[in-house]
């Protein structure tokens, strides 16, 4: 894993993506190297920890292209809601933006009928989550004291609540 980045720049790319799923894949210590070398060289590097954590930003301009054109990344979603009786429910949900895993498609399906209050929302997220096949594992991590199929369940869900925010804001 080391020889990458010499080997991304001997092929002329301009960056280098490499998601942790499981901590015990890219060490601490691997990547911090990792990231020097990719430094040295000019290129840029991203270690999404899990994959569906990877964002754009302005001062890595090919792996934002990379996000913009693959839509792929960390999730986005446009959620529309209706009222049935008392009740705010989720109407639609398209993704914007999806988990390189597919998941947020997955989710944004069970997500159609579901109640906007907290608890129902925050169980029909998990569900989904927990019954599309993850690529994260569920070790624990080091540094997040979390296992890293967690922290992508944690990031769908706040990505929900942000599209919902949004839609309601919107009305």
């Amino acid at each position: 894993m080391l020889e990458l980045p010499q080997l991304i720049k001997k092929a002329e790319m301009k960056g280098l993506i490499i998601p942790i799923e499981d901590w015990n894949e890219v060490p601490s210590g691997v990547k911090r190297q990792m990231e020097e070398k990719c430094e040295e060289l000019g290129l840029e590097c991203a270690f999404p920890k899990p994959f569906c954590t990877l964002e754009p930003s302005e001062d890595k301009p090919t792996i934002a292209r990379f996000v913009a054109e693959t839509k792929v990344g960390r999730p986005r979603l446009e959620i529309s809601t209706t009222r049935i009786g008392k009740d705010e429910v989720i109407e639609c949900a398209v993704v914007r933006r999806s988990a390189p895993c597919g998941s947020t498609w997955y989710v944004a399906r069970k997500l159609a009928g579901v109640s906007t209050r907290k608890e129902p929302l925050y169980d029909a997220i998990a569900k989904a989550h927990h019954s599309y096949p993850c690529t994260a594992t569920m070790n624990t991590d080091p540094e997040t004291k979390e296992p890293i199929l967690h922290i992508g369940g944690f990031t769908i869900r706040e990505e929900v609540e942000k599209a919902l925010k949004k839609a309601q804001t919107e009305k």
